[in-house]
């Protein structure tokens, strides 16, 4: 699918409404980067558009029909992917992790050489047989988007991808990111820190107040206005 427009999205907990009646929509081959601040429902949003998360209110528009929330979870299953901001790592190998992302069915000769090409796509060979449970963050984050590249959704749905990393796997992280985005994966990032992605993101989109705001302009002279002035 090259486009999803996603309409109405509300969540509440309690009597704070933390999404009220959101709208975006997410096209491929484009990186979306989404800000706001602590408890804004960053999270909230990405773990309803990966199916973690029932939300009280959802459509989207899939430019063949309109689907509910449990439609949109069974149709696209498979297709988007969730990474949260520690992805989690099996025990074993890096190697081994890798292999978790393809089918079992799979001939092994060719598990092979889909997790070699893997291990070149993540700059992993040096630490190819290394224990993942002992990996650093940055190590860690680069194993999740290998073990993406293997499964091949169409939407990755990223969770602060760069947090407490330093300078040097940041950017090899955006570098990864980046390849994804020009093969025509759609990226949806929820981050505090909009310069780390100024050269990746194709859109900008500010959470406040359980609305979603355009931003426009580098970041650093951000403007942001109400989200349905953006195409005016």
């Amino acid at each position: 699918m090259n486009e999803l427009h996603f309409l109405n999205i509300r969540k509440r907990f309690r009597l704070n409404t933390i999404l009220d009646g959101l709208e975006l929509s997410l096209c491929a081959g484009r990186c979306t980067l989404l800000t706001g601040d602590n408890g804004a429902g960053k999270t909230t949003l990405l773990r309803i558009l990966g199916g973690f998360e029932k939300p009280d209110n959802f459509q989207v528009d899939t430019g063949f029909c309109v689907l509910n929330w449990r439609q949109y979870r069974k149709t696209l299953q498979g297709s988007v992917l969730y990474l949260h901001q520690q992805p989690y790592m099996f025990e074993g190998s890096v190697r081994a992790n890798l292999a978790y992302a393809l089918p079992h069915a799979l001939p092994k000769s060719e598990q092979v050489e889909r997790i070699r090409m893997a291990l070149h796509w993540g700059g992993l060979e040096r630490i190819a047989d290394a224990p993942a449970k002992q990996l650093s963050g940055g190590e860690c984050q680069r194993v999740a988007l290998a073990r993406a590249w293997l499964r091949q959704p169409g939407i990755l749905l990223l969770d602060e991808p760069t947090a407490n990393m330093d300078k040097e796997a940041r950017l090899r992280t955006v570098s990864l990111l980046r390849q994804l985005r020009d093969e025509g994966k759609t990226l949806l990032i929820a981050s505090h820190d909009p310069d780390y992605f100024s050269s990746l993101v194709n859109d900008h989109l500010h959470l406040h107040t359980g609305k979603l705001q355009a931003v426009t302009g580098a970041p650093q002279f951000a403007n942001i206005m109400p989200l349905h002035h953006a195409a005016t």
